[in-house]
């Protein structure tokens, strides 16, 4: 159980504090990389690659604490771009204790200009290998979701149910994935005769569609948004892949503008 107890938003209301954080790192850590989550289920969350932990996170009440361990090339490497680095990271690097296996930073957060720190770390010990899905075949929902990549979707083949079903049932718990959805605007939607908050949300605001709202993505505008915070389960990276990820704004596609790492 998390340490943090995050405020309840209602929806549509921008993050703030912990909790914006918290959302953050879990897009930037499961848009740029294909990691295990491995949480103890008490406070602190690892993500992995192999034997290898890439982050860790841990909980607390008015923070988040985030480690990272540079080893001897990761070091040299941030050596040769300090100037890179705000005096708030390199504080810390400098006083950081440096064991047989790296140096270990924590890196104690509560803003987001913090935190973009910590992100300009973790991509210094690792490049990103999320290998985003074709944005040429992408079929979105008026939350923002990418319904190509749903289970329920019916242009989703059988054998592309079939790769996604154990993942799902892993992530979410055995369930029945018969039901069928053509999409928002077909007849066959799921939520045809009972709009889903993000169209009665749109349709509040005037607007066609979530992504046109400039507090787009909220946490709960897409169906799996309120898993994408920092927590202490353990999924393997297919789950992510599968259960997660194609309900979540911007995690296979960047941002308008933004450059490909």
């Amino acid at each position: 159980m998390a340490a943090i107890d995050y405020p309840q938003q209602g929806y549509g209301s921008p993050l703030q504090g912990l909790a914006a954080i918290s959302h953050e790192i879990m897009v930037f850590m499961r848009g740029h990389y294909r990691l295990d989550e491995t949480g103890n289920g008490k406070d602190t969350l690892r993500f992995r690659q192999g034997g290898k932990t890439i982050l860790t996170v841990y909980l607390r009440q008015d923070h988040l604490t985030f480690l990272v361990v540079l080893g001897q090339k990761e070091r040299e490497l941030f050596e040769a771009h300090r100037e890179a680095f705000s005096p708030f990271l390199l504080a810390y690097y400098d006083v950081s204790k440096t064991h047989h296996d790296g140096k270990w930073l924590f890196i104690d957060v509560t803003t987001p200009e913090q935190l973009a720190e910590v992100k300009k770390l973790v991509l210094l010990k690792k490049k990103p290998n999320r290998k985003p899905f074709p944005a040429q075949t992408a079929v979105y929902g008026m939350c923002g979701q990418r319904c190509d990549l749903c289970i329920h979707y019916t242009g989703t083949t059988d054998e592309q149910r079939a790769l996604m079903k154990p993942y799902l049932d892993r992530m979410w718990g055995e369930s029945d994935w018969s039901m069928r959805c053509g999409g928002c605007l077909s007849d066959t939607c799921y939520c045809h005769d009972a709009p889903c908050p993000a169209k009665s949300c749109a349709a509040q605001k005037g607007l066609s569609g979530c992504a046109q709202c400039s507090q787009f993505p909220c946490l709960k505008a897409t169906t799996a948004d309120h898993r994408s915070m920092v927590h202490t389960e353990t999924h393997l990276a297919d789950e992510i892949t599968w259960g997660i990820l194609p309900y979540v704004p911007y995690q296979y596609e960047k941002k308008e503008g933004e450059a490909v790492e």
